[in-house]
């Protein structure tokens, strides 16, 4: 798997024609899959805002509460392990079924088609909390204010922005490949597979459809809410607040609080620092799902050329002990 710098095409003559787009709308802003996407925002951040009264009101079955979570890290760990540290960034090598199942389950978090995400992380990483950043909070300038609108924006108003990421530039390695082109170009047939698979079971299970209705309501709707805010908090939260050990040409910090919720992903300053590094919370006590799962892949053989951060590679990104406040 190629890293980040590798597959960045920098050539004026990289041409979208050369192969199909990987997204059904191609550059436009108004494709399917966002609108799509932006439906799927508003929507479960209702339920997520409904969800308070209703479980004080009715409580959550234990059925719904499995399922929400259970989809809930399906989906994460889909984004963490797949969309990021494999797809955009080439921390590990994966078998061809691995590599498929990481797509679909990617797909399933409801963030977007799996080219465009690879695209948008990518551009992200090249110009981290600079001129070109898609979504830097630091945007509009470092005053309150300015920071309080950059926040909003890195959280979620650059998704909307009128430019658009060139999928053809920053990702030709996906685009390029038949099946994860496909799996990219169906993300509105994973959200419908991923809304609706909660619904089937709580139904199946409780054999009505009232269970099947609030398994929809919290497993699907709550689920998406509260893993679209997770997600963007890394863009926006752990770019602005938290400690900063190691080196990095940008304000990436590490937020704990968000940790097993994010998968591992807000240890967000070592990530900055070593881009490529299969697990991200490398220091005492950092809780990282996403590389335990990378670590089981490795040892069943479905994962290998694993890039593990070593103690020297640790050792030679860290600040001097008098520069790691916050």
């Amino acid at each position: 798997m190629p890293t980040t710098s590798d597959v960045i095409d920098e050539s004026p003559g990289a041409d979208a024609a050369a192969t199909p787009s990987a997204t059904l709308g191609g550059e436009n802003k108004r494709s399917l899959e966002q609108i799509t996407l932006l439906a799927f925002i508003i929507v479960p951040f209702v339920a997520l805002v409904a969800a308070v009264p209703l479980a004080w009101g009715w409580g959550v079955s234990w059925l719904d509460l499995g399922l929400m979570v259970f989809m809930y890290f399906l989906g994460l760990h889909g984004v963490t392990i797949g969309f990021h540290r494999y797809f955009t960034h080439g921390s590990f090598k994966a078998k061809r079924p691995l590599r498929i199942v990481l797509a679909i389950m990617g797909s399933m978090a409801v963030e977007g088609p799996l080219v465009r995400w690879v695209a948008d992380h990518r551009k992200h990483h090249k110009f981290s909390d600079a001129e070109g950043d898609p979504h830097s909070p630091w945007k509009y300038g470092e005053t309150v204010p300015a920071l309080m609108k950059g926040l909003w924006w890195a959280h979620i108003g650059w998704m909307f922005d009128e430019e658009q990421t060139p999928q053809q530039k920053y990702a030709p390695d996906l685009i390029k490949d038949p099946a994860i082109r496909a799996i990219s170009r169906q993300f509105v047939v994973w959200t419908i597979v991923s809304l609706a698979l909660p619904a089937v079971v709580g139904g199946l299970v409780t054999l009505s459809w009232q269970g099947a209705l609030s398994a929809f309501f919290w497993a699907s709707l709550v689920r998406v809410a509260l893993l679209h805010h997770v997600t963007w908090s890394i863009n926006s939260i752990c770019h602005a607040a938290g400690k900063r050990p190691f080196k990095s040409r940008d304000r990436s910090g590490n937020v704990w609080w968000l940790a097993v919720l994010s998968g591992g992903e807000s240890w967000h300053n070592l990530h900055h620092a070593d881009q490529t590094a299969a697990r991200h919370g490398v220091l005492r006590g950092q809780v990282d799902s996403s590389a335990r799962f990378i670590r089981w892949f490795e040892k069943l053989g479905w994962a290998y050329d694993v890039r593990w951060p070593s103690e020297e590679r640790v050792a030679a990104r860290r600040k001097e002990p008098a520069a790691d406040a916050a």
